[in-house]
């Protein structure tokens, strides 16, 4: 063979098959743009889809009629779950409750379980957003399995803090369970001054465009129950437009430049992963929307599946923020209660789920890959759990009420 016929890198270098395909590596700071607005389309279509979805509850009179019987605590649950999956905002739904409680328009014994059930609504949208992966196996399956994650621990939590609650208020003659004696305690010690609830800076970040698509569903649809429902089906569109853009990015080069800073720095160990899922959750007043963007980076591999959950617990602790700042916005006993009742629901679920946390992280990688094989059991899961089991339980309830 001839000397000058023997491959070399040299060789390889200089084929112009090879040099035009370097010349199509996009740059990085070009994919963090690219990241940075698909992210921005992200956050808008959430608010999109919350506004849509609030139009139509308050053209429905919604909000109010799923708190109206909600004197049974499984019926508190529920409207708990569905004004949170409605507003898309486990922080909005704290805040809502907090306030009815201060007005008097809801009970302390209602707030407390509706609180509960703003803890699992908040959860669904993660399951909608791993949806979006379904064509891609392999990520599909990751990020199921991270949803999944926040979903075990809430409803894991409800699963024991709820009964426990229920029979030690039925025990106690003021009809407080153990955990609302303990906040109705903490609240007795607190004094803070009155404040104003902060705006997101995402929904001001985010407010042109939203404004923009309402005003185009104001636009196309004579009522605002139409309205409502275009916005809402716009924003869900966005998302998912958004959520692909954003995971064929991280699939990419930028995937190469965030795995390390990621895996180092941020979720790095298990109490870094919690304070990051903490200190996001409080900047955004959302756990829906940190926990909903942790989906994609785990469906990326950019964030290891075993750092998902203490990020998630942080998430949750993050918004009980919200609600805190809500009742010193109305300080009355009751208002401030509840909102720390959320707290204390909270740090349990971490004290409990967290030395135990295999169990809820082998749980989710179990069903995170029965639903990558078969994703009939993601649907099964998310239209079961959020509303089949609740459904079943308030007619036993109601049943076993009726027959006292």
């Amino acid at each position: 063979m001839l000397k000058n016929e023997s491959p070399s890198s040299s060789s390889y270098s200089a084929d112009p098959a090879f040099s035009r395909e370097q010349r199509r590596e996009v740059p990085a700071w070009m994919r963090g743009l690219y990241a940075g607005a698909c992210l921005y389309l992200f956050l808008a279509a959430l608010n999109i889809l919350g506004s849509g979805l609030g139009t139509f509850g308050g053209d429905s009179d919604f909000l109010v009629r799923a708190f109206a019987y909600g004197e049974n605590p499984f019926i508190a649950l529920l409207a708990g779950v569905l004004v949170t999956m409605v507003v898309q905002s486990s922080s909005f739904t704290s805040a809502l409750i907090v306030t009815l409680v201060a007005s008097g328009e809801m009970s302390l014994g209602t707030g407390v379980f509706a609180i509960m059930g703003a803890n699992i609504g908040t959860a669904v949208t993660g399951v909608i957003v791993a949806l979006a992966n379904i064509r891609i196996r392999r990520n599909f399956r990751r990020s199921f399995t991270a949803a999944l994650l926040h979903d075990f621990f809430n409803i894991l939590t409800v699963m024991i803090v709820f009964p426990v609650e229920w029979l030690t208020g039925l025990a106690h003659e003021t009809g407080r369970g153990v955990f609302t004696q303990a906040a109705s305690w903490l609240s007795s010690l607190i004094g803070l001054e009155e404040v104003a609830r902060p705006d997101s800076p995402v929904k001001v970040v985010t407010a042109p465009v939203v404004n923009g698509v309402d005003a185009v569903g104001a636009w196309l649809m004579p009522t605002p129950t139409g309205e409502g429902l275009l916005v809402a089906a716009m924003g869900l569109g966005l998302m998912f437009i958004a959520l692909i853009f954003m995971v064929q990015n991280l699939r990419g080069a930028l995937l190469r430049h965030m795995d390390g800073l990621f895996r180092t720095y941020f979720f790095r160990t298990d109490p870094r992963a919690y304070g990051v899922g903490v200190v996001s959750t409080v900047l955004v007043q959302s756990s829906t929307i940190t926990s909903s963007l942790m989906v994609p980076l785990a469906g990326a591999g950019v964030v290891r599946i075993r750092r998902v959950l203490p990020f998630m617990m942080g998430a949750n602790l993050g918004t009980t923020v919200t609600s805190v700042l809500a009742a010193t916005a109305n300080p009355i006993a009751a208002a401030m209660t509840v909102a720390l009742f959320h707290v204390i629901f909270n740090l349990t679920g971490t004290a409990i789920w967290y030395p135990l946390r295999r169990i809820p992280l082998k749980l989710a990688l179990w069903y995170g890959d029965l639903a990558g094989r078969k994703p009939r059991y993601a649907f099964l899961f998310l239209f079961g759990v959020f509303l089949v089991i609740p459904l079943l339980g308030i007619g036993a309830t109601e049943l076993l009420v009726s027959q006292r």
